[in-house]
């Protein structure tokens, strides 16, 4: 099969990458070969290496993308100081952010252990800066009194954890909204941090 009428890396190339994303999350990394993505996109197998080198690298630019986009969305956040609205923003976004890509989420914690040693580093590193953005909010509070945390790194992966736990269950048609679940989540949340 020759390569689609048209078609172009503007154009292929975010299809290929549509396609990685639904068949690693449908089957897992390890269960898609290159061909499966190929005819998925409508390529022959041989084309799809126009457009990414290897099957490493479309899950590594995934996973990259996830955390730029995440990372980025969050230094967007208003400023405000007081760290309980910090908290209560960081765990609002956190929700809403991945409620929106729940594909992408689940590659990101399920696939990790697929990156080459070099690819785990980097989304490592970039998984660490979003974990230090809310320990400082945790340290921050500590040290204002507003917050009564012993460990802020545990505490700091445990409310990580939580939030992020909210993609296994939640389903659009369910019984909560998305700012419903933000609002029981911010309760807990601040619940578990108070001083």
């Amino acid at each position: 099969m020759a390569r689609t009428q048209g078609s172009h890396a503007g154009i292929t190339g975010p299809r290929i990458r549509e396609a990685a994303l639904r068949l690693f999350a449908e089957h897992g990394f390890a269960a898609v070969s290159m061909r499966q993505i190929a005819s998925a996109v409508g390529l022959q197998a041989g084309a799809l290496y126009n457009y990414t080198p290897d099957k490493q690298a479309l899950l590594f630019s995934l996973m990259k993308e996830h955390m730029d986009d995440l990372l980025g969305d969050l230094s967007r956040l208003p400023s405000q100081d007081a760290p309980q609205a910090r908290l209560e923003s960081f765990v609002r976004f956190h929700i809403a952010f991945h409620l929106d890509r729940p594909e992408l989420v689940f590659i990101a914690y399920m696939e990790l252990r697929n990156l080459t040693p070099e690819n785990f580093r980097v989304i490592e590193g970039l998984r660490r800066d979003y974990e230090d953005a809310l320990e400082r909010i945790l340290s921050d509070g500590v040290a204002a009194g507003s917050f009564e945390v012993a460990d802020t790194k545990l505490a700091t992966l445990a409310v990580i954890a939580m939030l992020t736990g909210v993609t296994t269950w939640y389903r659009p048609d369910g019984r909560l909204s998305v700012p419903e679940v933000q609002d029981l989540y911010w309760d807990m949340v601040r619940k578990s941090v108070s001083a």
